[in-house]
């Protein structure tokens, strides 16, 4: 694994240098590498576009027929962004990524401006706490809900569980929770509300383990000073692969939480979309 050292930001084009031709065409702003396996993009936002922090959107490049490629991927930008930013893995011979890690600052990627998803605030009963459970590149969503105001004004305490296999893997993250408390929109709202707790499998870290293992031994619990989880408190959002979304929900529903949506909020989500490490 490389660390974040191999990063290529630099600063967008004018616009009028670059004239799309791709179908709902947006320009890549910013390109950086978090790992050999991670990367993170910037690229314009639709004037049109309107989404709530949490969603995704369809976004692509063309095939070798010149066919639209489109994978969901989550928004990791809040709603009041100017641009819109993502989160991926690089898959070596995944039909999207195996491209789209390639991307440079001036390209052009697709993106169809219909936001879609079932992360949002809207999907969640009030309450007290909010947890955001996360597994990989599945912390994208998070990184949306944990930059907008929203989030703070609704929860006392707002929990961050993020869990990869290596601490590089949790750069991206980690990054960005400590940029939050700088954050001249929210940084004030931050302080005393956000809990991280990053978790490694793998590679020894100051905390090892599953988001499952420690919610079920209660080890989270005890490490961060809070009471374990009450469906009259507590509200929770799941972004990961299949079978850890699986795991996570058959875990919350035995601390009394039952799986809600945009039509029918309860106490916790979980994002169906998220596609993992097959694109």
């Amino acid at each position: 694994m490389t660390e974040a050292s191999a990063v290529t930001d630099a600063p967008a084009p004018p616009k009028a240098a670059v004239k799309p031709h791709l179908p709902d065409a947006q320009i890549v702003t910013s390109v950086k590498h978090w790992t050999d396996r991670l990367f993170s993009f910037r690229v314009t936002r639709p004037k049109s576009l309107r989404f709530r922090s949490g969603e995704f959107v369809m976004i692509g490049l063309l095939d070798d027929r010149g066919k639209p490629l489109l994978r969901a991927y989550s928004i990791a930008s809040p709603s009041w962004d100017e641009e819109l930013e993502f989160y991926s893995i690089k898959v070596p011979d995944g039909p999207l990524t195996s491209r789209l890690q390639h991307i440079q600052v001036g390209d052009e990627i697709i993106l169809r401006p219909k936001p879609v998803g079932t992360l949002v605030h809207d999907a969640l009963l009030p309450g007290r706490r909010i947890w955001f459970l996360a597994t990989g590149t599945g912390i994208a969503p998070f990184a949306s809900l944990m930059r907008d105001p929203e989030t703070y004004e609704k929860y006392d305490q707002v929990i961050m569980m993020h869990t990869c296999r290596e601490k590089a893997e949790l750069e991206y993250g980690r990054q960005l929770v400590e940029s939050l408390k700088d954050d001249p929109l929210i940084g004030e709202m931050v302080e005393g509300k956000l809990l991280y707790y990053p978790t490694t499998t793998r590679e020894e870290s100051p905390h090892m383990g599953r988001i499952t293992d420690n919610l079920t031994s209660g080890k989270v619990f005890a490490d961060l000073g809070i009471p374990p989880m009450d469906p009259e408190e507590d509200r929770a959002m799941v972004c990961g692969s299949l079978a850890f979304n699986h795991d996570v929900k058959a875990v919350l529903e035995k601390f009394g939480l039952h799986e809600g949506a945009n039509s029918e909020p309860l106490e916790y989500v979980v994002e169906k979309a998220f596609v993992g490490d097959g694109i």
